[in-house]
């Protein structure tokens, strides 16, 4: 019977999914990141490729059988040259699979809005939006890079929250739970030991940077200020995404639906409460995702599957 296989790429996992016509997945699978920024276009070719016959292996299917596939991945279409080399890589290492490849947003819209119009945001290590108007026209922003860019992601709070540290350090801002979670979970004998261990431990992997997101949630749970804010300010700047992107979708003074994923929505009500108030403001209505990302990317697939098969 023929299946399909969606592919949601990551910078720090990428997820697998197997189904056949109906969207339902009846296998799942999990790996390492594939952004081929990080690890290199041949190392990220060979991540989705094993994955992909890693799923196939599991629901006991042979990749002949495969209908179609969609992958999303990690900046894909932010240089040609690179994704050419990658996709050509991909049809080498999965010979005869129709593939459908798209940056990783377009999948996470596909499966939380159900590839219906609207608009998803992103906020995981970076920060992007995507979305598809009422007419079929689609429009990202955001996703430029953290050193200009991906405000209100997991990286940008990390930072941040590193700022706020250093200014609790110093007293420029009142003391609060971030600065000895930090001290302890860092096991700083000195506030100043911190620059060492940002340099040399830290600041060189985007990863860690956004992992320290986790620190800034322990100390809004614990109820420091300045985090707590730091969660509305992102909320702030996720909503001007929105707000931007609802523009070039022609979403003004029309209802439209936001859905959201990505690691910083496990802080919970801290982001989703003033991030609902924000986009309120745009017209927009926040709904919870409908699927996983891997589930759009099937669901893409099987759309791709029969567009072409439908004009034979």
């Amino acid at each position: 019977m023929p299946f399909f296989i969606g592919v949601d790429g990551g910078g720090s996992k990428t997820a697998f999914a197997l189904s056949y016509a109906d969207g339902i997945p009846i296998t799942q699978t999990e790996s390492i990141g594939c952004s081929y920024q990080s690890v290199g276009l041949e190392r990220a070719a060979d991540i989705i490729a094993d994955g992909i016959l890693k799923c196939t292996a599991q629901a006991s299917e042979q990749l002949v059988n495969c209908a179609y596939c969609c992958i999303g991945i990690p900046c894909w279409g932010e240089n040609a040259e690179s994704d050419s080399v990658l996709y050509e890589m991909l049809k080498q290492k999965l010979p005869g699979v129709p593939i459908k490849a798209v940056n990783d947003v377009e999948v996470a819209w596909a499966g939380a809005q159900e590839c219906q119009p609207g608009i998803h945001i992103v906020a995981g290590t970076g920060s992007i939006t995507y979305g598809v108007a009422l007419n079929g026209k689609t429009a990202r922003c955001g996703g430029w890079n953290e050193f200009f860019g991906d405000e209100g992601s997991c990286y940008w709070v990390g930072r941040k929250g590193m700022e706020f540290f250093s200014k609790e350090a110093d007293g420029r801002i009142p003391k609060g739970p971030l600065y000895s979670i930090v001290k302890q979970e860092l096991h700083l004998a000195d506030d100043y030991c911190f620059i060492d261990e940002v340099v040399t431990k830290i600041a060189p992997y985007r990863d860690k940077v956004a992992a320290f997101q986790k620190y800034v949630l322990a100390a809004a749970t614990a109820g420091d200020v300045a985090a707590i804010r730091l969660y509305r300010e992102a909320s702030i700047e996720l909503a001007l995404l929105v707000k931007a992107l609802a523009a070039q979708l022609d979403f003004e003074n029309k209802s439209f639906n936001v859905t959201y994923s990505g690691g910083l929505f496990h802080a919970g009500t801290f982001i989703l409460e003033p991030l609902r108030t924000e986009i309120t403001k745009t017209g927009g209505t926040l709904c919870n995702p409908r699927r996983t990302a891997q589930e759009g990317a099937l669901l893409m697939a099987i759309n791709q599957f029969k567009e072409e098969t439908s004009c034979i």
